[in-house]
């Protein structure tokens, strides 16, 4: 599990916040911690109150319930806030919001007013160097590809020293392979200036590249705030589960605490389950829970093949109700029908009793 600090080594901590509009809470019971210099996330599907989250803690939504501090100061509170502008909050925005009059480095240079006209050159070049843009200083944000535009959103957010982050949904309006190559580089940039940030995403793969602690939220509510190793492997409810990663549940029947008897045979893991012998209950299948063994004597069918280059994602047919996935390399290669001989080797036994 995540490693738990004193409170004052929080730098942003929000307390029990709820929060909406008119007359509906969109969030309750709100509560994450982030330490001075990590990456945190909001993951959930859409309208399950990431956005609403990340408004409140920016100040633009007032709290009905709790309150959130950051760098030992309490910001919103039910009543008082502090305003948008004094919280030495930054964000970046999924649409860039760049104004489109200014070059790229009058955009970074927007909210350095309180510098001389030397000191705002400086940081305006220092900016450039470290989002890479040092060739496009006179250039106009229409010039510029998406990527390119993103980093100048950066840098602009970056320039005022901002002691918190906040990055809404900033690669979604990328390509696929431009949006992952984007999000490792924000994270180098803040990572090398030691920023803490809060990202709000539904990209599972963003999520767990780039942040440090991930809050998976359901309906206004997180169901669990951890490291993205534990999300995956120690999920803490059905949801969970099933939100993040690859996989499926197949039936089975508890033998004792740690090992269950399944269609797939007895599966044995590394958690120790309360429920007696004879409780049915669901066990997750995920697809890198299945190797091939020449000498299995189980043989599913493939149903479904999807090639991916390195890796083939198949889905096997045990039964009418048992079906799970299995990511093989790509160098072995079944046909549509094929029986296959696997095994199961879930080293981390992740069930629920059925309901």
């Amino acid at each position: 599990m995540a490693t738990v600090q004193p409170e004052d080594h929080w730098l942003l901590d929000v307390e029990d916040l709820a929060c909406g509009y008119g007359s509906h809470n969109v969030v309750s019971q709100i509560n994450l911690s982030l330490s001075q210099g990590d990456i945190g996330c909001l993951l959930g599907p859409s309208g399950c109150g990431k956005s609403t989250i990340l408004r409140a803690i920016a100040g633009f939504l007032p709290l009905r319930e709790g309150r959130i501090n950051l760098a030992g100061q309490v910001i919103s509170l039910p009543g008082k806030a502090v305003p948008p502008e004094k919280r030495r909050i930054g964000m970046v925005f999924q649409d860039y919001a760049l104004f489109p009059h200014l070059t790229v480095a009058e955009n970074i240079a927007f909210g350095l007013r309180g510098l001389d006209r030397a000191e705002r050159q400086q940081k305006v070049r220092e900016l450039l160097d470290l989002v890479h843009l040092q060739d496009l200083a006179d250039e106009h944000p229409y010039a510029l590809s998406g990527g390119q535009q993103q980093r100048v959103a950066l840098a602009r957010a970056l320039a005022p020293e901002p002691t918190l982050i906040l990055l809404d949904e900033p690669f979604s309006n990328l390509d696929a392979d431009l949006r992952r190559r984007l999000s490792l580089d924000v994270r180098d940039i803040l990572k090398t200036l030691g920023i803490s940030a809060i990202l709000v995403t539904h990209d599972q793969q963003e999520a767990f590249a780039m942040c440090d602690q991930v809050a998976v939220l359901k309906e206004g509510r997180i169901q669990q705030w951890d490291v993205p190793y534990n999300l995956y492997h120690e999920p803490a409810n059905r949801f969970v589960a099933s939100f993040v990663g690859q996989g499926g549940f197949v039936k089975g029947r508890a033998l004792g605490p740690d090992s269950i008897e399944s269609e797939l045979g007895v599966i044995q893991g590394n958690r120790a389950y309360t429920w007696p012998p004879g409780t049915l209950v669901d066990v997750l299948i995920r697809p890198d829970d299945i190797v091939y063994d020449a000498d299995s004597p189980l043989r599913p069918r493939v149903v479904e093949k999807t090639f991916a280059g390195t890796s083939t994602l198949y889905r096997f047919r045990l039964s009418a109700e048992t079906e799970f996935e299995a990511l093989f390399r790509s160098h072995l290669d079944f046909r549509l029908g094929e029986q296959v001989p696997v095994r199961v080797a879930a080293d981390h036994l992740i069930a629920f009793e059925r309901t």
